[in-house]
Parts: C-alpha cells; sequence; structure tokens
C-alpha cells in the first residue's frame, strides 16, 4: 500500500543502444539455495557457492497499524496464502514493518479468529516468527524490510525525532538475533524508500555521497550495516538508492533546467553507489536494492518519450543497472508493480522483466505485492486473498523459480484405505490454451470441468508429455513432474472441486511446446 507523491525525473537519458535479454528456455534449477547466502560479483549464491536467483513477493501490512499482515481478515487461512505463494513460484518473502510493531507491548490487529485461530492473541513478532517457520518449510527465504519509523507513513530519512538512528539500529541488531541461526531470515532492507525533500540550497532529504552524516544515506546504510553483521555475520545488507542524490531538487531553484539534477523514484536512484560504494566490514554482503514503478503509481517523463520502451534499458541502465552489468554487485528489486490497467504499463512490465533476464543468472526481484489492497498496484491476489490475477501472473511466470520446497502441502484422501483421492462419478472435459512460447520453452494453461454428478474432494489432475519436455514452474495447484507424467494436486486453500465446476492449472515448460496428453481427473479419463 504505497503512499507516494512521486518524484519526477528532472533530466532526460540519452537514449542508448542497449540489447535487452533474450528470453531462452527456463533453468530447470528450483530453489533458493542451500544454507546462507552471500554474494559473488552480481551473484548471489549458496553455501555451496550455487548462483541463486530470489524471485519473491512483498506481503505488507506490518508496518500499518494492523501491525501484521494484511489479509489475516480475510476467509483465506495465512497457511494456505504462502501455500499460493509457493505453488506460483514466489520463492522469497519480503515482509515491510514498522518499528512500532517491535515495540514491547505492541498488539496485533485485523485477525480473523475463525480462519486463522492459531494467530489469536499473537504479538506482531510471534505472527511473524510463525510466517518464517512455514516459509522456510516450503523452501522460501525472508528478507526483512524496515519501511516506517512508525506506522503513521513512510518518511525521507532513516530516522525521526521519535525513532532516533540509535533505535533502528539497535531494533536491527535485536531482529538479527532474533532470527541468528535460522538460514530461512536471510537480510536487512535496511530503509524503505530514502528519499528528497526541499530543493538546493535548502536541500534536507537523504542524499547519496554528500558527506553530511545526517543525511548521507550511504553512510547510515554503513553504519547500520556493518551494526547488523556484528551480530549476524551471515545476513545479506540490502540497500536501496535514494531519489535525487544531493537529497533536493539540486538547482531546480535557479529555473535553469539545463542543470537541473537527475531524478527518479524513490529508492530506485542508485546512480552514485559506483563512485560512492556501500563499504561493510564483513565481504560479500552488499546487495543493492532499487525500486520501479509504472505509470499507476507515477507519470514520469519517460513514458511520453517517442522511443518508448526502447528508451527504458539506458534508463534502468543508468540509475541502478550498470551495477549487475558491471559486475560490481548483485540487484535485488525489492519493489516494482503496476494496477495493468494501461497499455503502456503492461509494456513496462513485460519489457522490467525481460532487463532482469531470465534463468538463475538473471536479477533477484520481490514484487509489489501479494496483496490486492495496494491502492495504486493492486496484488497478484485479487480481492477475495484466493484468486489470483491471471493477467499479471502470466507476465511473471516466466521469470519465477519456485522454492525448493514449493506449491502447497499434499492434501490428504477422504479414504482411510487408499492414498487414492476419490474417483468422481461420471467424466470431465479437459481444453489446453498455449499462452506463450519462446525458444527452449513455452507456457500454457490447462481448463479441467469436473462434468460428473459429484465433487471431486481433493481433487487431482495428471497428464502426460513428450520425453524431454520438463516442468519448470506451476500455479493454482501442487504442480509436480514424475518421467513424462505431470500431477497437479489441489492446493490447500481449494481442495474440492464441486460437480459443475472448473479449475485451470497453469505452467511454464522447458521443451517444445505441445498439449498435455492423457489428461486424467482423479483417474478419470477427460475428454
Amino acid at each position: 500500500m504505497k503512499h507516494r507523491p512521486w518524484l519526477a525525473g528532472a533530466t532526460a537519458l540519452a537514449v542508448a543502444a542497449v540489447t535487452a535479454f533474450s528470453l531462452p528456455a527456463l533453468a530447470a534449477a528450483s530453489g533458493t539455495g542451500t544454507g546462507y547466502l552471500h554474494t559473488s560479483g552480481n551473484k548471489i549464491v549458496d553455501s555451496t557457492g550455487a548462483t541463486v536467483r530470489l524471485t519473491g513477493i512483498n506481503w505488507f501490512g506490518m508496518e500499518t497499524d494492523n501491525k501484521t499482515f494484511h489479509g489475516l481478515w480475510s476467509s483465506n487461512p495465512w497457511k494456505s496464502q504462502i501455500d499460493t505463494m509457493a505453488s506460483l513460484g514466489y520463492n522469497t518473502l519480503r515482509v515491510p514493518f514498522s518499528d512500532d510493531a517491535l515495540k514491547a507491548g505492541a498488539t496485533a490487529s485485523g485477525i480473523n479468529d475463525f480462519t486463522n485461530p492459531d494467530l489469536v492473541g499473537l504479538s506482531p513478532l510471534q505472527i511473524l516468527d510463525k510466517v518464517v517457520g512455514y516459509a522456510g518449510d516450503k523452501g522460501m527465504r525472508i528478507i526483512l524490510d524496515r519501511h516506517r519509523p512508525t506506522a503513521a507513513g513512510q518518511t525521507a530519512l532513516w530516522y525521526t525525532t521519535a525513532v532516533p538512528e540509535s533505535t533502528w539500529i539497535a531494533n536491527w541488531k535485536a531482529l538479527a538475533q532474533r532470527y541468528a541461526g535460522n538460514t530461512t531470515v536471510i537480510g536487512a532492507d535496511l530503509h524503505n524508500e530514502p528519499h528528497a525533500e526541499g530543493t538546493n540550497p535548502a536541500a534536507t532529504g537523504a542524499c547519496w555521497g554528500c558527506g553530511d552524516t545526517a543525511r548521507d544515506w550511504r553512510l547510515a546504510a554503513e553504519r547500520a550495516g556493518n551494526a547488523v553483521l556484528a551480530v549476524q555475520p551471515n545476513w545479506l545488507i540490502f540497500v536501496e538508492g535514494v531519489s535525487c542524490p544531493s537529497g533536493g531538487l539540486s538547482n531546480v531553484w535557479d529555473n535553469d533546467p539545463s542543470n537541473d539534477e537527475d531524478c527518479g523514484w524513490w529508492g530506485g536512484n542508485l546512480s552514485k553507489a559506483g563512485q560512492f560504494p556501500v563499504r561493510l566490514d564483513v565481504a560479500n554482503r552488499l546487495v543493492y536494492s532499487p525500486h520501479e514503478y509504472a505509470t499507476s503509481v507515477y507519470h514520469q517523463a519517460w513514458f511520453d518519450d517517442p522511443a518508448y520502451p526502447a528508451n527504458m534499458p539506458a534508463i534502468w541502465d543508468k540509475y541502478w543497472g550498470y551495477l549487475y552489468k558491471q559486475n560490481i554487485a548483485p540487484i535485488m528489486m525489492g519493489e516494482f508493480g503496476t494496477t495493468l490497467q494501461a497499455d503502456v504499463d503492461k509494456i513496462w512490465l513485460q519489457e522490467l522483466l525481460k532487463y532482469t533476464g531470465t534463468g538463475v543468472n538473471g536479477m533477484s526481484f520481490t514484487y509489489w505485492s501479494w496483496n490486492p489492497n495496494s491502492g495504486d498496484t493492486g496484488g497478484i491476489a485479487n480481492d477475495d486473498w484466493t484468486t489470483i490475477n491471471q493477467s499479471k501472473q502470466a507476465i511473471i511466470q516466466p521469470y519465477l523459480i519456485a522454492p525448493a520446497g514449493g506449491g502447497a502441502s499434499p492434501q490428504p484422501s477422504t479414504s482411510a484405505s487408499s492414498s487414492t483421492p476419490p474417483v468422481p462419478a461420471g467424466s470431465c472435459t479437459a481444453t489446453y490454451t498455449q499462452d506463450n512460447s519462446w525458444q527452449g520453452g513455452f507456457q500454457g494453461q490447462l481448463k479441467i470441468q469436473n462434468t460428473g454428478g459429484t465433487a471431486a474432494n481433493p481433487w487431482q489432475v495428471t497428464w502426460t508429455w513428450p520425453s524431454g519436455v520438463t516442468l519448470a514452474s506451476g500455479w493454482n495447484a501442487t504442480v509436480t513432474q514424475s518421467g513424462t507424467t505431470v500431477t497437479a494436486a489441489a492446493p490447500g486453500y481449494s481442495p474440492a472441486l464441486a460437480a459443475g465446476s472448473s479449475v485451470t492449472v497453469g505452467f511454464t515448460a522447458n521443451g517444445t511446446a505441445g498439449a498435455p496428453a492423457a489428461v486424467k481427473l482423479n483417474g478419470v479419463t477427460c475428454s
């Protein structure tokens, strides 16, 4: 849920000829690695040295007056929501919080005690503990994001009169100690979207490399990052950019546009990080984490460039992409999102993801957001917190790498004497639609309708693919593959397929595109 008077860039960028990443076959690898993570050049790697790509999502609410995850008021239990995220291929959760949620005596609100009785009476941190535990069981990772000093709103600087820098650092050290030894929690996003305020010569906002210890976000990130690493040397330190390196709209006050400063999204401008890098006491722990948004958040000037979207790679290169392309540090795009209501935004999302690359060697990201109640982007979840916005998901899906334990937990059989789901009376129909294809892979969806007289509870769909076609990811079910047989098992949030009802299972796959064959619903062959 964003509330930002977005700051437009003051200087147009020259368009450079940048070749976008092609869309090769998706990596067959899954998961987020083993043990704690560290960096190597522009890669994030696990304890064995294997490359890891975080393809995650934000689930907000702990930074608001509720002091815990939004959607806990819905009819969809919290575990089922995590099941869905994992089954869709989101392998990481970025969790925004405010310092208010960490205070002794803080209480969580907005919890449906019928849907989530196991959370009633727990503190915000105790609820976070449960989410960390269950997400870890799914093979997911957690990034903690200090989103706001208080629940009242975001701030340009990392401290306020009520929440001084000492409190900010002390709270980070406490969190690092709380989750020490828990490899699900991999790091700290130190402060969300530091940005400019005022205009020079009276700039008061966050700057980068200006040397003023009260405003220089780069120096503050070093102080906090090193304090965290002193407690937990295994964490990654995620550092966002600023909006304007000066901390204010440099030179705008002189009414001469020729020397206006180049400003961008709040937290999205890392253009000075190459010249003034964040220096941490523990090597190979720094990840730069820009934010990037579409016109549904703010209509930046570059969206009106006649060359759009060909102008965008040069803009991304300038603000943060150069750090990755020059092998300086990894990029983990902490937020990006859109309502997808305008064509310009759809193009933006497609081109941005293309820019990040595919497979394990691409840039990491956490999409904003899971929540449907984000005012200027909406969510991956629809307003019921159960069904999925398929338009957004279809664009993001080819870039997701499912967690090692991804998908919903297997549902128990309703028959005590057999592990096979009950066969519905009658038959079923199957309709396949291919949504996309590229060299070495494709994306599709299989709609199965139960035309029998009774419900399939829990339901399970199977099909076969030719030899050489392998599953990359699946959604709306727990999708797995053994040999040439693919199984889509009912997710925890929707185990029953009523008579006359249908379900659509989506997937991406490596290999030559082709329709699923021999489709069956609970053992009954579909027509």
